[in-house]
């Protein structure tokens, strides 16, 4: 960030209608979001300015995190049991001072209730002085999960990014590490490694204006974690290269500060700010959106939408359907050989009315097969923010379209329909976009069992709940609007 500035408020997010995606609902206002961590079942992120946001679920955010200190655009990384705070002393490029410094500190919990919760005192790792080329401000932290090194990069748009060595042990410089520099026309800059890549993401643009921020989060790799970082047209960030990961969209401008969560393989999350909220007043705002790989390159996901699907099996192409009779449609034959003089009349598309009355009242079985665009194939799925949800997103339920009948996980692990929708967990669903564009459907909870279980298909035709298999077609899942 260029300058300082806090951001507090309170706006009760709205309920969701159709064709709507909810974003983190309470009071989700920061600035500068460190990566989101995980401390004994709680979510927490810090800001500029001190303090930061905690959440029970990931879902519905609230203030209440402790960080002292003040400064500018903490980022934060467990260690072994131990929890490194990294932030900014400085000023920033603010009234033109580029004088600063980039500070880490320790804690054994984020929980301010909790009696091991105790902050160390800072130890400065990097510093600037006016009219150097690089500001001490925008820390980000990597712990190498290959050698085990931790690296801070940090700078802004008023010179270069650099890179320092810190020791995982002490949160301290590497005695005798010099700084390299890796980027330029960024800040905000945060490392992450996969699969033999490291990615240096940046945040490009103008901050700090509200809806005329100009802020968009780039990206670009290299095979060593010192660089070159270069981007996927072979750009060097060092000469002002990246490629895209997010922008602005859904009313929200200016994202920056990155920060990468792995829930589990092939379940990973992003998190960022965007810097106005046009639905919020333009206040900026805490975002978890989903983090998809493509090619390689990490891609932002879309903030999944309320709205009337086909949902699809990635292990055919077969819908989720109720398991009922098949109503033909009444039509005339045509003998396609034969020339007609008659004129073409549309065929009306089969109707709910048309269907509904030989379904019965009681429960109905589910089954997967060729979709038809017919009553019993598509899914209403609705946001049910009042039972609360997981990281980024609200629990949803799942109902045919224009009934309240609802899609529901059973006490022997099968899925089944019901006449109606009670909030009951095992009607609430867990959607969650997948590193590779599809999406695992997940009940909140299955009566009996204390397994997390997803929607699978084990044949064909036949849906039912077992264990998430990322590398099986058979956990996975499309969302077709049709």
């Amino acid at each position: 960030m260029k300058h300082s500035i806090i951001l507090t408020g309170c706006l009760l997010a709205a309920s969701g209608i159709a064709g709507n995606c909810l974003a983190q609902t309470g009071e989700p206002y920061i600035h500068d979001p460190s990566t989101i961590m995980k401390c004994d079942g709680k979510y927490y992120t810090f800001g500029t300015g001190g303090g930061g946001l905690i959440s029970e679920d990931g879902f519905t955010w609230h203030g209440g995190g402790v960080r002292p200190g003040g400064g500018a655009a903490p980022d934060a990384v467990k260690i072994g049991d131990r929890y490194l705070i990294a932030y900014s002393a400085t000023g920033g490029g603010l009234g033109g001072s580029h004088k600063g410094s980039v500070l880490t500190m320790w804690n054994k919990t984020l929980d301010p209730e909790s009696p091991d919760f105790e902050y160390t005192e800072p130890i400065e790792v990097a510093s600037s002085l006016d009219g150097d080329d690089c500001d001490a401000i925008d820390a980000g932290l990597l712990l190498d999960p290959v050698t085990g090194r931790l690296w801070c990069t940090y700078g802004t748009y008023f010179g270069f990014i650099r890179m320092v060595e810190l020791d995982p042990a002490t949160g301290a410089r590497v005695e005798g590490n010099e700084p390299i520099d890796v980027a330029i026309d960024c800040e905000a800059t945060d490392l992450i490694y996969r699969n033999g890549w490291y990615y240096l993401l940046g945040t490009h643009g103008t901050c700090c204006d509200g809806p005329n921020s100009t802020y968009n989060i780039v990206v670009g790799r290299s095979r060593n974690v010192t660089g070159p970082y270069l981007d996927n047209v072979g750009r060097d960030m060092i000469a002002g290269g990246g490629r895209m990961v997010v922008a602005a969209g859904k009313r929200r401008t200016g994202p920056g500060h990155f920060g990468r969560y792995i829930e589990e393989d092939g379940v990973e999350k992003m998190s960022c700010h965007f810097e106005a909220d046009f639905d919020r007043g333009g206040r900026s705002v805490l975002a978890v959106l989903p983090l998809l790989w493509k090619n390689d390159w990490p891609v932002a996901g879309e903030p999944f939408e309320e709205g009337v699907y086909e949902i699809e099996s990635e292990r055919r192409g077969y819908a989720l359907e109720l398991a009922v009779d098949f109503v033909r449609i009444p039509h005339k034959m045509h003998r396609f050989w034969e020339k007609t003089e008659e004129p073409i009349v549309p065929i009306e598309s089969q109707t709910l009315a048309d269907v509904q009355d030989g379904w019965g009242d009681g429960e109905i079985e589910v089954r997967i097969g060729d979709y038809m665009f017919r009553p019993h194939q598509k899914w209403a799925v609705v946001a049910v923010p009042e039972a609360g949800g997981y990281l980024g997103a609200p629990y949803y339920k799942i109902i045919i379209d224009g009934t309240d009948r609802a899609l529901t996980a059973t006490a022997d692990r099968e899925v089944t329909s019901l006449p109606s929708f009670t909030g009951a967990d095992e009607q609430l669903w867990r959607i969650e976009q997948l590193t590779d564009g599809t999406y695992r459907i997940m009940p909140k909870k299955v009566p009996g069992c204390d397994t997390q279980l997803a929607l699978i298909s084990i044949a064909d035709s036949t849906p039912t709940l077992g264990e998430f298999d990322m590398n099986s077609d058979n956990s996975k899942w499309n969302f077709r609007k049709r």
